[in-house]
């Protein structure tokens, strides 16, 4: 009869959560436990994949911008502040909504770091993937562009890493040209992209009268795309109120079309004739905040009209993200 061998239990973790790094599924777990790290600490990691954060940029300042920019801005760039300031040797950290190639982040040659905002993330959390590259991009070494990865589920998320104090402003440029201080040294490869990004671009002007509101021409009308902070249910009320009362337009010509819903705001889009211009529109656009505000405060239930317009909005959403 074999004799039984004695049983040996795991070594007691090594590392606390929050210094575990990522690896491969079927390795062992850095933790020391002896187990395989999915089904370890990868099991924390695999749920932070994939459960979306709805609002991803609640708490930031300026979040209508931050999804203005994630979804219906082609070219445009905000200085950031950090928490602490910058680091030695980081003169600015900017972010764009595109970088040449697709990089998640650059470290440029003054050193100075640009960090996309329109591209692919690893898990549910955008912001959680946006800090982990923000990271890496400071500690990069200068002159070269940092590569995307899985962020730790455990890691910071950007509202750990910018001043909750600091301004977002954003600045809508023409094209990319902000991608190359010298165009003319640029390499060949940046410059083919630079060419593809500004023909594929779609003008673009920020209203100035209102917050986190887009004009854009196109070639056959123009729209306002307009990100809006409240409660999609509390909107689509107030703006069915207005729509019902014939008072949903921003002028002769101009029609309220529908909304997008992007990380968890609400965006309505009007139709603009071709000749309607972004100046154009501040007037009408401030002058429909006012009404907006005034819908917004009512709580009376809503007429069978205003249930009626409301079903028609609810039917022209378009879920972006």
């Amino acid at each position: 009869m074999a004799k039984k061998r004695p049983q040996t239990k795991a070594k007691r973790p090594q590392l606390t959560d929050g210094e575990i790094p990522v690896v491969g599924a079927r390795e062992p777990c850095p933790c020391g436990s002896g187990r395989r790290y999915k089904a370890c600490h990868g099991r924390a990691a695999a749920q932070a994949e994939t459960e979306l954060v709805q609002r991803p940029f609640e708490g930031l300042p300026g979040e209508c911008d931050w999804v203005a920019l994630r979804e219906l801005v082609p070219a445009a760039t905000v200085p950031l502040t950090l928490k602490g300031g910058l680091p030695e040797g980081v003169p600015s950290v900017t972010l764009a909504t595109v970088l040449p190639m697709a990089w998640p982040a650059l470290r440029r040659d003054d050193g100075s770091v640009l960090l996309g905002l329109q591209n692919d993330t690893a898990s549910g959390d955008i912001s959680r993937d946006l800090a982990d590259t923000l990271q890496r991009a400071l500690e990069a070494k200068p002159g070269t562009p940092v590569q995307g990865r899985r962020a730790p589920a455990d890691g910071p998320r950007l509202q750990d890493l910018l001043d909750a104090e600091g301004a977002f402003e954003p600045v809508v440029h023409p094209g990319f040209e902000f991608w190359v201080p010298d165009a003319e040294n640029a390499t060949p490869e940046v410059t083919a992209s630079l060419e593809r990004a500004n023909a594929a671009a779609i003008p673009t002007v920020r209203l100035q009268g209102v917050d986190a509101a887009y004009w854009c021409e196109t070639p056959d009308k123009n729209h306002l795309r307009w990100v809006m902070p409240h409660a999609e249910e509390r909107l689509l009320d107030a703006l069915a109120r207005l729509h019902a009362a014939g008072r949903s337009s921003l002028g002769e010509g101009t029609r309220l079309v529908g909304s997008f819903r992007a990380h968890g705001l609400t965006v309505p889009v009007w139709d603009l004739p071709s000749g309607v211009t972004a100046d154009d529109i501040e007037k009408p656009a401030a002058e429909f905040a006012e009404r907006l505000a005034t819908a917004l405060a009512t709580d009376a239930p809503l007429t069978p009209e205003e249930r009626r317009a409301r079903g028609g909005l609810t039917n022209r959403q378009v879920t972006l993200s």
